[in-house]
């Protein structure tokens, strides 16, 4: 088999991602290739769950099949509809994340190659995110900007920064714990939900930053519930009109993710 070119977490992860990138450079050596092979095999499934050319269920059974790859299984798995959607994309992004589809094999002989802890670590994040993506994608199925559809509970929107950014939080956290400071006094159970809550507030930020996009793709991550006690539904939020009814909601979730970060 094909040794896995070392530029794979070099040059494409630079490609695919230019701001984590910088971020990784200056990680301590030990755990910089784990998390940059998590962080590329992340980008991989995510690239899958936003093709929006292939049809709802292939991308959902392109999601399995890798992921039962990550997790350790030997079935096939054959992207090339994916990667093809990709080249007539025009923007380096998109050309590098074709790429990245084209040479996932290689990815998973990197993850081969770590030891157990490592490997199960970044198999753990993996389950965990592509479980979210899976998520997603059945639950917006067919929405758009006059179709749009919404959590119902903070229950469902506690759950989904887990799965998008908490379960990163303790990723990170674990292989640091493991590489650099091993046999430190920490208390494990505060550190970890320390960790999983920093994820969880970042994804957030993201959430509140973005709601006029992800509304008009149809996505409303402000739980329905939640919009229905203030005499709000998830299209009204679009409506500048909505903001003086909608903004104590809107700052009881910012100061949440306060909370979260702090």
């Amino acid at each position: 088999m094909t040794q896995p070119d070392p530029e794979l977490l070099t040059s494409l992860l630079r490609d695919v991602s230019r701001s984590f990138y910088l971020t990784l450079r200056v990680l301590p050596g030990a755990i910089r290739r784990q998390i940059g092979l998590a962080y590329l095999l992340a980008r991989t499934t995510d690239t899958i769950a936003d093709t929006e050319l292939v049809a709802v269920a292939n991308r959902l059974e392109a999601l399995r099949r890798l992921s039962e790859r990550i997790q350790g299984g030997t079935g096939g798995l054959d992207l090339t509809k994916f990667a093809t959607e990709r080249t007539t994309a025009e923007s380096n992004k998109k050309n590098a994340e074709q790429i990245l589809l084209q040479r996932v094999e290689e990815a998973l002989q990197v993850l081969a190659s770590f030891d157990e802890v490592d490997r199960q670590l970044i198999q753990k994040v993996l389950l965990t995110i592509v479980g979210g993506q899976e998520l997603d994608l059945v639950r917006f199925a067919g929405a758009n900007a006059n179709k749009i559809m919404a959590l119902q509970t903070d229950a469902e929107l506690d759950d989904y920064t887990y799965r998008v950014a908490g379960c990163v939080g303790e990723f990170w956290t674990r292989i640091c714990q493991a590489h650099l400071f091993a046999k430190a006094n920490v208390d494990e159970e505060t550190f970890l939900r320390n960790a999983i809550r920093f994820g969880k507030g970042l994804q957030l930020v993201n959430i509140l930053r973005d709601i006029a996009g992800d509304l008009r793709m149809g996505r409303c991550y402000i739980p329905e519930t939640r919009l229905s006690e203030i005499g709000l539904t998830p299209a009204d939020l679009l409506s500048p009109g909505a903001e003086k009814k909608f903004r104590p909601l809107y700052n009881e979730y910012l100061d949440l993710a306060e909370a979260h970060l702090a």
